[in-house]
C-alpha cells in the first residue's frame, strides 16, 4: 500500500507544480487553491509512504514521478516544446523510478 500512496503522491506533485505555475505568483485564486490542496495531499502521502519505504528511495521516486509528469503535461499542452530527446529523457527517468522499485527491499 505504501507504494500506491507514493505513486499517488508523485502524481499530486505534478498537479501542484503545474498549478503553481498557473497561479502567476499566487495572484490567481483557483490555481492557488489547487496548489495548496495538492501540496498538502502530496506531502502527506510522501510522509505516510516513508513509514515503510526508505527516505532516499521514496523521495527519488516521488520527485521522478512528479518531474516526468510535469514535463510531459507541459509538452502535451504546448507550454513546452516537444522533442524526441525530451521524450527519451523522460522515459529514462521513468525507467530509473521503476528500477528503484524493482531493486528495492521495501
Amino acid at each position: 500500500m505504501s507504494w500506491v500512496i507514493l505513486v499517488a503522491s508523485g502524481i499530486l506533485e505534478a498537479v501542484w507544480a503545474t498549478a503553481l505555475g498557473k497561479s502567476e505568483g499566487f495572484t490567481r485564486l483557483w490555481p492557488s487553491i489547487v496548489f495548496g490542496v495538492a501540496l498538502l495531499a502530496s506531502m502527506g502521502g510522501l510522509a505516510w509512504a516513508m513509514r515503510d519505504i526508505s527516505t532516499g528511495t521514496a523521495y527519488a521516486v516521488w520527485v521522478g514521478i512528479g518531474a516526468s509528469l510535469t514535463v510531459a503535461y507541459a509538452m502535451f499542452t504546448g507550454a513546452e516544446p516537444f522533442s524526441i530527446v525530451r521524450l527519451l529523457l523522460i522515459l529514462g527517468l521513468v525507467g530509473c523510478v521503476i528500477g528503484l522499485k524493482l531493486v528495492g527491499h521495501e
